[in-house]
């Protein structure tokens, strides 16, 4: 019977495969692939002595692709997941044509980011990279963006030196306890993969100074971007000015995700003042729930999607503070109707087109429209520089610790379950 001859899948297999022996049962097709492309390991958890054996098999396979290599360390101890990813990086770190990985869902951190930091730091073909939900904290984010920043130099060097080399497209980090602490080393890591198209860091526990200048001083030069999703991070007007002046910016943006992101009021409304000026024809998908938005700026949004967006396809905006009847919020579902109508096609994903469900919106009492929104001091780019110069310092002496084993085999677990 004929198979895919590309890909090799072990896919949610749930296997528990401890030694050679045990991976060696599964892998005798992988073995005699010649032309294989893609590999999927995820939902499986590996030992050392098989991820010896699956990189030592891998090593030899130079027109792979794509490795998945999501969640397969459920159930192991700290102390075994720095060998074993070092075994599985190493061996794929010259092969020349693998432009994706994905590591989300695996347990790293202090303990266990070295491997992957040699890996980020010197695969020169690295294209898409997804790490997402893997406990690093502030330390080791610090560490990946600064791999990352070194992998620039090296794709340059590469080619001067006359390779043919891809640029970094997209970086899928959320979940991650990112912080303030690492943002310095991000925003960096940004202004050097200018070419980038799609970053997600949601749920990181940035804060708005973070926020402010991951935007300002990073995502300002990545003028080919076409998605961006900072949701369940906090911007607050700080972060909300550094959107509004870096959106124009982003001709190409087509996705924005800024939901349960603490926006404010007066933040809605520079963000819809910004997008006015013309400069996002391509944005499709605009992301703002939860965000403490009034009326003000739903008036805005809907004016500068008739005049300004004119691919606005789908705004969501549930968990505000308006009301349901505003007439701006009826001219937004009209439009985005009519452009369903006239745009999607036979086949429709509803979820893609129009105004979200307004379940849970907040509305307004009279004292809360008379009350002056409270103005949040603004602090210049030296001042921000030094908070966050000692967030940094701080997240760098959190100490790597040791533990024993049965505290580290909760903690594993806990890692894999929980939801920062």
């Amino acid at each position: 019977m004929a198979t895919d001859l590309k890909c090799f899948s072990l896919e949610g297999k749930g296997l528990k495969l401890d030694t050679t022996e045990d991976l060696e049962a599964h892998i005798g097709p992988l073995r005699s692939m010649t032309n294989l492309e893609e590999v999927r390991i995820l939902g499986n958890t590996l030992g050392i002595g098989a991820c010896k054996l699956l990189g030592e098999v891998l090593a030899t396979k130079k027109t792979l692709k794509v490795a998945n290599l999501a969640d397969i360390f459920t159930g192991r101890l700290l102390n075994e997941i720095p060998e074993a990813l070092s075994y599985l990086l190493t061996s794929i770190l010259n092969l020349p044509k693998l432009r994706t990985i994905n590591l989300n869902d695996n347990a790293f951190g202090l303990n266990t980011q070295e491997p992957l930091i040699e890996f980020l730091s010197s695969h020169v073909p690295l294209q898409h990279l997804y790490l997402n939900n893997n406990g690093l904290g502030p330390h080791a984010g610090i560490n990946i963006a600064n791999a990352l920043s070194k992998l620039h130099a090296k794709k340059e060097e590469a080619r001067k030196a006359g390779e043919e080399v891809p640029d970094l497209e997209t970086v899928i980090c959320g979940r991650n306890r990112l912080e303030n602490g690492s943002m310095m080393a991000w925003a960096e890591t940004f202004r050097l993969h200018n070419k980038i198209k799609e970053i997600k860091m949601v749920q990181n526990g940035i804060r708005q100074e973070g926020i402010s200048l991951l935007l300002s001083e990073g995502l300002n030069h990545t003028v080919g971007l076409e998605t961006l999703d900072l949701q369940d991070n906090t911007f607050t007007i700080m972060g909300a000015r550094a959107l509004a002046k870096v959106v124009p910016h982003w001709a190409n943006i087509r996705e924005l995700g800024i939901g349960d992101s603490l926006l404010s009021a007066k933040g809605g409304v520079l963000l819809a003042k910004a997008l006015s000026h013309g400069k996002n024809q391509k944005l499709e998908t605009l992301r703002l729930q939860y965000n403490d938005i009034t009326a003000k700026a739903v008036q805005d949004l809907s004016a500068a999607a008739e005049d300004a967006l004119p691919a606005l396809r789908r705004i969501e905006l549930n968990g505000n503070k308006f009301s349901e009847d505003e007439e701006s919020i009826s001219a937004l579902q009209e439009l985005l109707e009519a452009r369903k109508e006239k745009y999607a096609g036979d086949i429709v994903d509803e979820d893609a087109w129009g105004v979200d469900s307004l379940s849970d919106l907040e509305e307004l009492d009279s004292d809360e429209e008379e009350e002056e929104e409270e103005e949040e001091e603004e602090i210049s780019p030296e001042e921000r520089a030094e908070k966050l110069i000692k967030d940094a310092e701080e997240a760098q002496e959190q100490p790597t610790v040791q533990l024993k084993d049965k505290d580290v085999d909760d903690l594993a677990s806990k890692l894999q379950k929980t939801s920062i």
